[in-house]
């Protein structure tokens, strides 16, 4: 498994419009891309961490030129929305131990 971390500053009043726009362009990428989804985590007031996870990297670099049109819209949402976007790191996983419910 392959996984991207990004960084999302986003603008004051533009939360919902942001996770909105986070949200179906996640779904677009699942759909169409290839990816195995994403999770999105919130540092602060107006900063948020998301990881995307990849089957490998040689489908997340073939991503891109598989999504409908409609998936510029949340792209430019999205960018509208922040002050700033970064990819903080790519990486391969070696080992998941993420369980869905607690033990026992």
């Amino acid at each position: 498994m392959y996984v991207v971390m990004y960084s999302f500053k986003v603008k004051p009043k533009q939360e919902l419009a942001f996770l909105d726009s986070w949200r179906a362009l996640t779904k677009l990428i699942y759909e169409y891309e290839g990816s195995l989804g994403s999770r999105l985590h919130k540092k602060n007031a107006l900063h948020y961490i998301a990881y995307a996870q990849w089957p490998n990297k040689t489908v997340f670099e073939a991503a891109g030129d598989k999504l409908p049109k409609e998936a510029n819209i949340y792209q430019d949402l999205m960018r509208i929305s922040c002050e700033e976007i970064e990819v903080l790191e790519k990486f391969e996983v070696i080992e998941d131990l993420i369980k869905q419910k607690p033990y026992g």
